[in-house]
């Protein structure tokens, strides 16, 4: 018989520098559990210099302490079954020994190397046509973000160009952004609609997306966002009308029918935008839906987004540059995560978000790139490299933002973002001696990542990694 699991895998007090003891390791192997099962699993990976499981006692998310103390086993190897699933996880000699005669479709000599959850970006916009190359220069310059906006540029532009677009088309530049996202390590994108802002190809939007999730190797977590942007020659009173009786419905429909699932619903809500009125129905019609509320607040202005989301149940909101004292007390109660961009307060030089206030107030912190026509940043480890040195957050915070915290934005943290057995096994190799280099080093993630692996999977392996 096969060993399943070893329990408990590491004890929470451990920090990332703390050696289990000898007295731990023969702990761990007499609380091994025998079960009857299969002994041909899908992939083991061995004799890690360290694997770093964020946290391995059913945490949905982390906040404040737990946030800096992540769990990290030194000499670890992985043992990952025939349907995608992480079966065992804890020192390599235990391993070895209880896993003898087994077999493997695949071995990783890990020695060496570093092992972290696959990375997750809680936001983006992946889908459109029609790049903005020439507004940076005009932001270069001194425009602000409204001001484009404002001159029939930002989301406009890019809503005329996507509205033209073939669904091939669109399929064929998020297949290309995604394999970029994929290679930098995210193993799960949350994508949006909203530069369709009608029905038709709000609806084009999200089976490209769909058809993305169903073909491709990389996880999503599907979003509409239908109110991105206030048509032109629309009041917001006619969108939100629009939204709530023509394209909810419709959506609706098409979900049951099976030919789309979507997650969340998204609303940009901001002066010139949505104000709170007009977000609060939009949400609410989603929610009564069945989709998980996550969207845009308090970004260019301090509008009671927070607030307004820590009232509806909202799972996450996203921006927050402009959030209140207030703002931050609601998320916190109501357990509202909040993802931090800040590759897009980089771009537009913008303040940057209040990361430390929400993180030492309570608030489940996650991070996303934000990719976008506006900000574009395919690289979650640059995000992180980011997160820590504007939004001055220690490399364990960002690490649990950017895998747990970003998984419970997504409401997947049951099943992703840590490295617990019984969870699907998406996770990264990195060809050094420390998993740290992975943010240290800004820009350094294509020669760092070595293998990325989905469900167990191999599906990036590259073959110039440099030792760092």
């Amino acid at each position: 018989m096969i060993a399943q699991k070893l329990l408990p895998v590491i004890p929470k007090s451990f920090t990332v520098h703390q050696k289990p003891s000898t007295a731990t390791l023969a702990y761990f192997v007499r609380k091994v559990t025998f079960v009857k099962m299969s002994n041909s699993f899908r992939l083991y990976v061995k004799n890690a210099k360290q694997v770093v499981l964020v946290c391995n006692n059913g945490e949905r998310f982390l906040t404040q302490e737990a946030m800096k103390k992540l769990s990290v086993i030194e000499n670890c190897s992985l043992i990952i079954g025939k349907d995608g699933m992480l079966k065992a996880v804890g020192p390599a000699d235990s391993i070895e020994s209880q896993f003898k005669g087994a077999t493997f479709d695949k071995v990783i000599n890990a020695a060496g190397m570093c092992v972290i959850p696959g990375l997750i970006d809680a936001h983006t916009h992946p889908v459109w046509a029609g790049d903005r190359v020439h507004e940076f220069a005009m932001k270069l310059a001194g425009a602000t973000y409204m001001e484009v906006h404002e001159a029939g540029g930002g989301i406009h532009f890019t809503v005329e160009h996507t509205r033209q677009a073939s669904k091939d088309q669109l399929l064929s530049s998020l297949t290309q952004r995604l394999t970029r996202m994929l290679r930098s390590g995210t193993t799960l994108v949350e994508c949006k609609s909203g530069y369709g802002l009608e029905l038709d190809t709000e609806l084009k939007m999200l089976m490209v997306i769909e058809t993305a999730r169903r073909n491709l190797d990389i996880g999503i977590s599907s979003t509409y966002c239908g109110a991105h942007a206030v048509p032109k020659g629309k009041m917001v009173s006619e969108a939100t009308e629009d939204i709530i009786k023509v394209q909810l419905p419709k959506l609706k429909e098409k979900m049951a029918q099976g030919q789309l699932k979507v997650d969340n619903i998204d609303v940009f809500c901001e002066k010139g935008v949505f104000d709170l009125d007009s977000t609060r129905a939009i949400l609410q019609a989603g929610k009564d839906m069945g989709l998980q509320i996550n969207f845009h607040g308090d970004e260019l202005n301090p509008m009671n987004a927070a607030q307004l989301g820590a009232e509806l149940g909202a799972l996450a909101i996203s921006h927050l540059e402009e959030v209140t004292n207030e703002g931050i007390a609601a998320m916190a109660k109501a357990k509202t995560s909040a993802v931090l961009l800040p590759t897009t307060a980089y771009i537009l030089r913008l303040p940057q978000p209040r990361a430390r206030d929400m993180l030492d107030g309570g608030v489940i912190v996650a991070l996303g790139s934000d990719f976008n026509p506006n900000a574009y940043c395919c690289s979650m480890p640059m995000v992180m490299h980011l997160a820590c040195v504007n939004m001055r957050m220690t490399m364990n915070e960002a690490l649990a933002a950017a895998t747990i915290n970003a998984a419970y934005a997504l409401g997947l943290s049951h099943s992703h973002g840590s490295l617990e057995v019984g969870k699907q096994a998406d996770l990264l190799i990195i060809n050094s001696s420390r998993w740290e280099h992975l943010i240290y080093q800004f820009g350094g993630h294509q020669e760092l990542i070595k293998y990325v692996i989905i469900k167990g999977n191999i599906v990036y392996e590259n073959d110039k990694t440099m030792d760092y």
